[in-house]
């Protein structure tokens, strides 16, 4: 850097991190070279008194995350700054004295925003409190890449994490278990998903070191032990290999791979044997260099030529070069037994298949040329994106996008446990997911030692404390609060369960008033009218309206007693004959004189209102008379009714000529008495007669044996005339043991 003064500090600076350097030079454009040493000069000023647990500096640690970040993952210039960056916003962000928000604006300016919004993202991981729970672990995965709005920060954090793990020795023995359950659990799972499997597989070796040690140190050195009579064997059975694929001029190299100590462990512990009864401790891979589109028929080639040879178990073969992993994993697998009798898995695959299985799909773009920075860049954030949203296995994939198109966060109960709801979930929603009868006398909440309402929404990484009153509960107005399913339908069942027990208070209620007003008709039937009459769908809303007193007892009674009196159904009939009253009065006028005296009944005279007796109930052809009452208007009698003789002794005054009109039309009910001997189906048999011979409408029919040998029964039917009665009435004295047959009213 010609005549630039480099201060001795920052000699000394480069001088530590010389290979690290060197690396960004065979890698990189001056540019990123720069950006680099920029990036180590701002790290070293603000992190000069901060120290690793050894005593080293913390930079040491961001200096080899970064090289973790170009060498294993294969990420660029970007990536590489925040590495190097991101303890210094983490440090910043906990000592919450105002210096993160300057920190900050100088990042932006200096690096850029996508440098300060990779380093951001990382703070945030790094203050969610994990908690050692395999029944949460799927959780918490999730909430760490749900961070992870650039694809980047998550492969960071594992490159972070990985050099954590490699330098675990020199932390304090109580953190060596919870570094090492959480790399096992959720960012070994995490690079699994990424096809990071060097990653993934030292992550697993290095928590399993820690986790059982001595499980892990055992096969180790058991791996040492046998590492020699391996490699015989490995030689012997290449051997005619060899010659098959040089005889068909391929290109190609070997490479053994020892099975992962954690992968053994597995196995052992799977199958319940000891290291020597694991057969496939070691893989061969046979890696082809060919143009791409002779890829796959070589790689099927060199399957021929191996199987040719040894015998090959056919339920073991795998075919991803056809179909590839969802994570862009392209390989031939077959497993194959020797002569001796020992199996051997070998897999097949070219130059670039095999740089994607080792690095992710990093690779994938780097052995095509593409440099990340630029648009080579973007493609390969573009391609990332594809595979996670495609990998649905523990839904991880889904999470890389922002939190409005995840539609999930996470939130911390005080104690440590994780709860993930839908964005938009509030307190309420928190409180019920935690448990039904913490929801059920919720008040609020406390986020960040602020009091807040019921309804407030809550955010991805909140540490939620729900306050409670033990007189709280479930209300109505909670429903448009709550946006879990759960939450939803815990506070309906309460609410139902709180109806039920006022309709239980409201049908004990209308069954005293019913003793105490002496109203000689069940329960039901009261019900069931009073739902027609006030047109309510079920009793239980009648019995609602009792226990809320919405619905007076005393409006009941004066209902019920309308309608036993009769005087309901007559004002119903008034309706339905002032309706065809106002369609017909003109006609009417034309055929009665306004000077005639006699009442036409289904007209109304001089705005006269009639309505027709119950004690007779006359029907259209009987012989009729008015009588003008005190309060009802006139009422209409049968001639041969009971209380004629009565009303026209005392009242003639009152009474008044009265005549049906000759095309009034309407339906009437009628009741007719039976006697009957006593004869199974008669009941059917007078049904059919009505309804089905006469085709009238059958209101009813009470059917009662005297014991005698004779019955009894009443019909009620509807009718358009007195003259179909005694069409009616002559049917029903023609049916086998009917005795008679009379009109009761």
């Amino acid at each position: 850097m010609e005549g630039v003064v480099i201060s001795d500090t920052t000699m000394r600076l480069f001088e530590r991190y010389a290979d690290f350097r060197g690396l960004i030079a065979a890698q990189f454009s001056e540019l990123t070279q720069s950006k680099v040493d920029s990036a180590l000069r701002f790290a070293e000023q603000r992190m000069a008194d901060v120290r690793r647990y050894n005593g080293t500096p913390m930079l040491d640690h961001d200096v080899a995350v970064a090289r973790i970040v170009v060498e294993e993952v294969g990420l660029g210039r970007n990536s590489t700054v925040a590495a190097i960056l991101h303890d210094v916003v983490r440090i910043a962000a906990q000592r919450r004295d105002g210096e993160l928000e300057t920190l900050t604006t100088l990042i932006r300016d200096e690096f850029g925003d996508e440098v300060l919004g990779i380093t951001l993202a990382l703070c945030k991981i790094s203050d969610i409190k994990l908690k050692m729970s395999k029944e949460q672990a799927a959780d918490f995965r999730d909430m760490i890449v749900s961070y992870s709005t650039d694809p980047r920060v998550i492969l960071i954090k594992l490159a972070d994490r990985l050099e954590v793990m490699r330098s675990l020795d020199m932390f304090p023995v109580a953190k060596h278990r919870t570094k090492s359950w959480e790399s096992l659990n959720l960012y070994a799972q995490i690079a699994h998903k990424l096809g990071l499997y060097n990653i993934k597989s030292e992550l697993e070796d290095l928590s399993l070191k820690y986790l059982e040690p001595e499980a892990y140190h055992n096969i180790v050195h058991e791996l040492k032990e046998s590492e020699a009579e391996r490699l015989e064997f490995i030689e012997r059975f290449l051997e005619p290999v060899r010659k098959l694929l040089d005889g068909d001029n391929i290109r190609y190299h070997i490479k053994s791979r020892t099975k992962s100590v954690y992968s053994i462990f597995q196995k052992m512990r799977k199958q319940k044997v000891p290291f020597k009864g694991v057969f496939d401790i070691f893989a061969l891979r046979i890696i082809i260099d060919c143009e791409p589109e002779r890829e796959k028929a070589l790689c099927w080639t060199v399957y021929s030529h191996v199987t040719s040879l040894y015998t090959p178990n056919t339920e073991r073969m795998r075919d991803w070069i056809s179909i590839p992993k969802s994570n862009g994993y392209e390989s031939l697998h077959t497993t194959v037994v020797t002569k001796e009798g020992r199996w051997v898995e070998v897999q097949i695959r070219t130059e670039r298949m095999d740089e994607i299985a080792e690095r992710g799909i990093a690779a994938h773009w780097r052995y095509k040329g593409i440099k990340q920075g630029g648009m080579g860049a973007e493609e390969w954030l573009r391609r990332l994106r594809e595979l996670l949203e495609n990998t649905t296995s523990e839904s991880i994939a889904r999470r890389f996008d922002s939190n409005s198109s995840t539609g999930e966060i996470f939130v911390f109960t005080p104690s440590g446990d994780i709860r993930k709801l839908p964005v938009g979930a509030t307190v309420l929603d928190f409180a019920f997911d935690i448990h039904t009868s913490l929801g059920s006398i919720c008040v609020g909440g406390k986020i960040g030692g602020r009091v807040v309402p019921i309804k407030e929404p809550l955010r991805n990484g909140d540490i939620c404390e729900v306050l409670t009153r033990k007189d709280q509960t479930p209300k109505a107005d909670w429903l448009s609060i709550c946006v879990t399913s759960k939450a939803r339908s815990r506070i309906r069942a309460y609410l139902r369960e709180e109806r039920m027990k006022h309709a239980r208070m409201g049908r004990e209620e209308l069954e005293r008033k019913l003793k105490n007003w002496k109203i000689d008709i069940s329960l039901d039937e009261a019900v069931a009218y009073l739902c027609k009459e006030l047109k309510q769908r079920r009793g239980n809303d009648i019995y609602m309206l009792i226990a809320d007193q919405k619905l007076e007892l005393q409006r009941i009674k004066e209902l019920l007693q309308r309608w036993l009196s009769g005087e309901a159904d007559d004002e119903r009939r008034l309706a339905a004959a002032r309706a065809e009253e106002q369609k017909r009065s003109r006609q009417e006028e034309r055929e009665q004189p306004r000077s005639s005296d006699a009442l036409i009944i289904d007209e109304r005279i001089n705005n006269i209102e009639y309505k027709l007796a119950r004690c007779c109930n006359p029907i259209k052809g009987d012989d009729i008379f008015g009588f003008v009452t005190i309060n009802a208007g006139i009422t209409i009698h049968r001639a041969d009714c009971p209380n004629a003789r009565r009303m026209r002794e005392r009242y003639p005054y009152r009474v008044m000529e009265a005549r049906w009109r000759s095309d009034a039309a309407g339906a009437f009910r009628v009741t007719v008495r039976i006697s009957a001997a006593d004869i199974p189906g008669l009941a059917t048999t007078i049904m059919d007669v009505a309804a089905k011979e006469l085709g009238l409408a059958v209101r009813s029919i009470n059917f009662t044996p005297k014991g005698d040998g004779t019955a009894s029964a009443e019909l009620t039917v509807e009718v358009p005339s007195a003259g179909i009665v005694d069409t009616l009435l002559h049917s029903l004295r023609r049916i086998k043991g009917v005795k008679n047959a009379f009109r009761i009213n």
